[in-house]
């Protein structure tokens, strides 16, 4: 699968774009936001799955300010140290980064057909905030920690938005899962998905502590059918044809 390397400058310097594209050589874009491990082997097997569809997707490593390249190993001296690299980075300026990388992503040549965001953990919440500040065509979002305390931030959102949740997440308490279930509510570009017997990180098919290969399945299915009706690809557009 083709795959290279941009450039996105900001004023205080620039950060990596891992970029994959599909057999197409184009099509819609996919900016894939990380977890806290970094743009590690997991990213890169959902930016595979993410290609494979049709996407182009572009990966931009958020930890760049702190340590550029940071890729963790998805055991337990990986989530330690992933936890304090967390602790210590900046989410506004991380959501000015991915506004960054995702401007820098839809200007590309190979991208034809709009843009969508997908995140996870950290990332999860990155796209929430993101697509506050953009209008991209379809954001998906699973398991962000920061959501049930800014739910305002729905009001600011008119793309479409899919949340996933784990409903036994001892890092989102199923309390605050359920006050993003209320918030979403009544509205007509937001579908909220809750597999109540997973934890966090649930859909990390790299991490043996969290993987639920059956939640995990059926949340990737949603996410597929989802960007299908929202940001179709050439090969959507082919099936349906």
């Amino acid at each position: 699968m083709p795959s290279r390397v941009e450039s996105v400058p900001t004023p205080e310097g620039s950060f990596d774009l891992n970029l994959w594209l599909p057999a197409a050589g184009g099509g819609p874009g996919v900016l894939l936001i990380q977890e806290i491990y970094g743009v590690s082997d997991y990213i890169v097997a959902v930016a595979e799955d993410l290609a494979a569809l049709g996407y182009v997707v572009g990966a931009p490593d958020l930890f760049w300010r702190l340590e550029p390249g940071y890729r963790a190993v998805h055991d337990q001296e990986g989530l330690t140290r992933s936890l304090e690299m967390g602790s210590r980075f900046d989410a506004d300026q991380g959501v000015s980064d991915a506004a960054a990388a995702l401007d820098h992503l839809a200007a590309l040549p190979e991208v034809d057909g709009g843009i969508g965001i997908v995140g996870f953990c950290l990332g999860g919440t990155i796209a929430y905030f993101l697509a506050a500040r953009t209008d991209p065509a379809a954001v998906v979002s699973f398991y962000g920690s920061g959501v049930p305390d800014s739910l305002e931030a729905l009001d600011l959102i008119t793309s479409p938005l899919q949340f996933h949740f784990g409903g036994s997440d001892p890092y989102i308490p199923r309390d605050q899962v359920a006050r993003v279930e209320q918030a979403s509510a009544g509205r007509d570009n937001v579908e909220i998905h809750v597999e109540e017997d997973a934890g966090h990180a649930f859909h990390n098919r790299k991490s043996a502590m969290f993987h639920l290969p059956e939640p995990a399945a059926r949340a990737w299915q949603r996410t597929e059918e989802f960007l299908a009706r929202h940001l179709p690809t050439r090969r959507d557009a082919s099936t349906s044809a």
